[in-house]
């Protein structure tokens, strides 16, 4: 197994745990271009990499991420020029879907991800963050949807995402007027699961649940998470018949027997990636 090398991730693997780091911390990992194609890069990684069963995302430097690099938004006009209107705005079209597809390759990676935020998670850090399956903070970390103050619409997913997470009320509140809110907040809201007293404290607690997520059945793990986005985005009656299907297909697996009679036997199951 090789393990991929990125200009703006690192990528590790070890005990079953990828960890994908966001790696400009002199630029306040700011989200280049190159940056957008290797989150996509190092999620399909770890979707296809049997020995990984999960991934924690982080960051390194003092921010999580300061959003979109504004260098790249500046450099969108040429990208997309044409002679043609109508093929300039089919192209940024393209260009706003691609974007977008670099952030759900958080949610079709089968693995489950989480992420660990510490410091200032800004604008596009939120599209990026609401994709993950959950969210951990630091006692320091802020964020802002930032879109609204240099005059754009959030496009990348966190006005789809978010109101399914923290609901429509505050989502529109912190759409409309950009306002910066901590980590506290951030939990009371619905937005992260648990907030840790420092950074540390943050990375400590993360890993020992991926190490618990870990530890499970690989292929009941990946089973759980395509039911639990699909009921996310249909009816509980069409939510059921999947799960149907799925456990017709899926359920007399090696995982169920290994499981059982680890039980039985009272020891830890041992399970095939």
């Amino acid at each position: 197994m090789t393990i991929p090398t990125f200009e703006t991730l690192g990528l590790a693997l070890q005990d079953h745990i990828a960890t994908v780091r966001l790696n400009r911390p002199e630029k306040a990992n700011a989200m280049n271009a190159t940056m957008w194609q290797e989150i996509r890069q190092a999620f399909q990684w770890v979707d296809e990499t049997p020995e990984a069963r999960v991934a924690v995302l982080q960051a390194e430097g003092k921010y999580f991420t300061a959003g979109i690099d504004l260098q790249m938004m500046m450099g969108l006009g040429a990208q997309v020029a044409d002679d043609c209107e109508g093929r300039q705005r089919e192209k940024l079209r393209r260009v706003i879907l691609d974007l977008q597809d670099t952030l759900t390759s958080l949610e079709r990676c089968r693995k489950p991800v989480l992420a660990a935020i510490h410091g200032g998670c800004i604008g596009g850090g939120i599209d990026l963050i609401a994709c993950a399956d959950m969210r951990y903070a630091s006692e320091d970390a802020s964020f802002t949807i930032k879109e609204i103050d240099i005059g754009m619409v959030a496009d990348v997913g966190t006005l789809q995402r978010l109101p399914k997470l923290i609901g429509q009320g505050i989502t529109r509140e912190l759409a409309y007027t950009g306002r910066v809110f901590g980590a506290q907040e951030a939990r009371e809201i619905g937005l992260l699961n648990r907030v840790f007293a420092t950074r540390e404290a943050l990375y400590e607690g993360v890993q020992a649940i991926a190490a618990s997520i870990a530890a499970k059945s690989p292929l009941s793990i990946r089973g759980t998470k395509e039911m639990l986005n699909y009921a996310r985005d249909h009816s509980v009656a069409d939510s059921l018949n999947y799960i149907a299907t799925w456990n017709a297909a899926m359920l007399q697996s090696k995982d169920l027997v290994a499981a059982m009679t680890a039980s039985m036997a009272r020891q830890v199951p041992q399970f095939k990636d």
